[in-house]
């Protein structure tokens, strides 16, 4: 069994979908219209998905108020510093600075525009 995608009520999934392809990387490897407006979104080696789309029903978190360490969406990155720099100046906000834990690892956490926790790592160890 593998991780397919990971689902996300968002308010605006097309400015999501669009942000996410045009800052992260990401592409587009389905979508559907309304209601919805559904975009699964690609990382770079085509292994796991985001999914962006719209329930009012469910009701859109406010990824804003919850913590990073209780939600986020981790990238490993080859130059954390540089990724970091790159989206703050794409609309990103940032939740503290650039660490090093104990086992050498680079770690930063930005918000998306829409206050979702992205974090990217460069690992010393990789993990796959």
């Amino acid at each position: 069994m593998n991780l397919e995608h990971l689902g996300l009520n968002h308010s605006d999934p097309v400015a999501a979908a669009a942000w996410y392809c045009q800052n992260l990387g990401m592409t587009v490897a389905r979508k559907f219209g309304a209601p919805g407006l559904g975009h699964f979104l690609a990382d770079a080696r085509g292994k796991m998905m985001l999914e962006f789309y719209f329930n009012a029903k469910a009701g859109v978190p406010d990824y804003a108020a919850i913590d990073p360490f209780a939600f986020h969406i981790a990238f490993h990155v080859d130059d954390v510093a540089a990724v970091r720099s790159r989206l703050l100046k794409a609309g990103a906000t940032p939740e503290g600075e650039v660490n090093i834990n104990d086992d050498g690892d680079h770690i930063t956490i930005v918000r998306d525009p829409w206050g979702i926790s992205l974090q990217f790592v460069k690992r010393t160890k990789p993990m796959f």
